[in-house]
């Protein structure tokens, strides 16, 4: 009777030690992300992109590793926000401005407010992120966002020395910047970042408005000749880095610290890659025969005026839409630019 109490013990115990080894190698199993941007690969955002990929599998020790595809060959740049949220990937990285009137409240940043930097872009759109968590982000996990340098215009063929001289131009401009380009009295044409060397190269545009990094980092140098240093009226864009929310959910609450982590570092990355490439893109411009336009005080106080009207005109159409806290948006985000650019 005991030999027999012993056996069934000792089996069982067998039993025991191989369940537990099987909850164990269920519980090693790598965690798999998929993150979709479209940069192509050889821009240094994308590079920073699939840096982070990379820095995620490091510090987790290979508990989370992340398959990268840029270029938008997992989804498009306006499409991949929705990509996000319905699962076609689990890490998205575009322009919130891409999905024109969906992000109401993040919006406000690209406001032609005077940006001088891309770090400073990027600490005020976190800042406002912070301060007043929209809803319209909600339905993913925010990883953190960041935004470019100064939105300048720049044209093919004809030089803009005047404000009067937008006039008739066609530019290429996205969510807010399209108002911006309006605004100084040309013709807004939206069209993805991706689509833009083609379509100045065949004349579908005169211009665009983008920050300098363009020149070098979408080949714009080669196709756009003058580019006018109107500061006075310059916007950012912001851009996002989120993930699903599920999937996010289901990364031990450990893994999920060490990717926050990593996620505060990357904030400061691309603040300063944007004004890096800023200043390479502005090299590659001027190296491919480029000329920069400037403005003395006086035209340039005519674009910042031009453009002025914009911010109530944002005001006025949040408020429509009930969002009363429009104004504390704009001198939340007005205070954080006059603190970052003294």
């Amino acid at each position: 009777m005991f030999k027999k109490i012993g056996l069934f013990l000792f089996v069982m115990s067998i039993a025991v030690a191989f369940l537990t080894l099987g909850t164990l190698n269920a519980e090693a199993k790598p965690i798999k992300l998929t993150y979709s941007n479209f940069f192509p690969p050889t821009h240094i955002q994308s590079k920073l992109a699939e840096a982070w990929c990379k820095e995620v599998e490091k510090r987790t020790n290979g508990q989370v590793y992340v398959e990268y595809y840029p270029g938008g060959t997992l989804t498009k740049a306006a499409q991949c926000y929705d990509g996000v949220v319905t699962g076609l990937s689990d890490v998205g990285l575009s322009c919130l401005a891409y999905t024109r009137g969906r992000f109401p409240v993040m919006a406000a940043v690209d406001l032609p407010l005077g940006y001088t930097s891309g770090v400073v872009a990027t600490k005020v759109v976190n800042d406002v992120y912070r301060k007043f968590m929209p809803k319209e982000l909600m339905d993913t996990r925010v990883m953190y966002l960041h935004g470019h340098g100064p939105g300048l215009p720049e044209t093919t063929d004809k030089p803009v020395k005047t404000l009067e001289e937008m006039k008739g131009l066609k530019l290429r401009a996205t969510g807010t910047s399209g108002k911006v380009a309006a605004a100084l009295g040309a013709t807004p044409v939206s069209m993805p970042m991706p689509e833009t060397y083609q379509s100045l190269q065949k004349g579908v545009v005169d211009g665009t408005l983008c920050p300098w990094e363009a020149n070098k980092g979408w080949k714009l140098g080669e196709v756009c000749h003058y580019c006018t240093a109107a500061f006075s009226s310059a916007y950012t864009t912001a851009f996002f880095v989120v993930m699903n929310k599920d999937k996010w959910a289901s990364i031990p609450p450990n893994l999920q610290e060490i990717i926050q982590e990593i996620n505060q570092e990357w904030i400061v990355k691309h603040g300063e890659a944007w004004d890096s490439s800023d200043r390479e893109g502005l090299g590659y411009f001027l190296n491919q025969g480029g000329t920069v336009i400037g403005l003395d005080k006086r035209e340039s106080d005519k674009w910042a005026q031009a453009v002025a009207p914009l911010i109530d005109e944002y005001l006025a159409e949040m408020k429509s839409k009930g969002f009363n806290n429009a104004p504390d948006i704009v001198a939340f985000i007005k205070a954080k630019l006059e603190e970052y650019q003294k």
